[in-house]
């Protein structure tokens, strides 16, 4: 299983000029990565509505690469997504997941079935053009920059290793995160979107 830390590092240096969401506990971590915040668009507490949020970005905005990394918890709520992605064919749609097998925000409570399940399977076989599985740093950080050259959408199903959040939400380290709205507003400045 891998880092979240080091597959952000690894994906960053082929961003180029993508937009970003990440979502779930390792997503946190983005925000320490991230060479281009304004973006980044914040979809924090939205958890099973990611992946449909992120596939609208990307069809409204056909001429920007938009990358999700996803949670399978999250996926797994709205897994009928994935077939709406894999139908629509959005070219410009980059979808990450990042699978530490448990739901590490409510205190790792395991993820049915969750070490049999081949999520890029499931994508492929909805029709994706393309889909990956990473359980070796070294190997998706070969692959990440040619990956991010193909035609979505893409998905790419990576283990990483779970941060599990056992402290009551009260008490846990609360890090300084722009607000939903903000990221907005920044993105369709960015944009020039009125």
């Amino acid at each position: 299983m891998l880092d979240p830390v080091d597959v952000f590092k690894a994906f960053q240096e082929h961003r180029g000029d993508a937009i970003v969401s990440a979502t779930g506990t390792a997503g946190r971590h983005w925000m320490d990565v991230t060479t281009n915040e304004k973006r980044d668009i914040s979809l924090g507490g939205a958890m099973g509505q990611t992946t449909s949020a992120a596939f609208g970005l990307a069809l409204g905005l056909p001429d920007e690469k938009v990358v999700l990394f996803d949670a399978e918890g999250s996926l797994l709520m709205n897994l009928g997504a994935i077939a709406s992605i894999a139908g629509k064919k959005p070219a410009n749609f980059y979808h990450f997941l990042l699978d530490n097998e448990c739901y590490a925000t409510t205190g790792g409570q395991p993820v049915p079935n969750s070490q049999e399940i081949d999520y890029a399977m499931m994508a492929k076989g909805a029709g994706y053009v393309a889909a990956y599985n990473f359980d070796d740093l070294e190997e998706f950080s070969t692959s990440v920059g040619e990956i991010m050259q193909q035609e979505g959408p893409v998905f790419v199903a990576i283990k990483i290793e779970p941060d599990v959040q056992n402290l009551p939400i009260g008490l846990r380290e609360r890090r300084p995160t722009r607000s939903r709205a903000q990221t907005i507003n920044e993105l369709r400045e960015e944009l020039g979107i009125e």
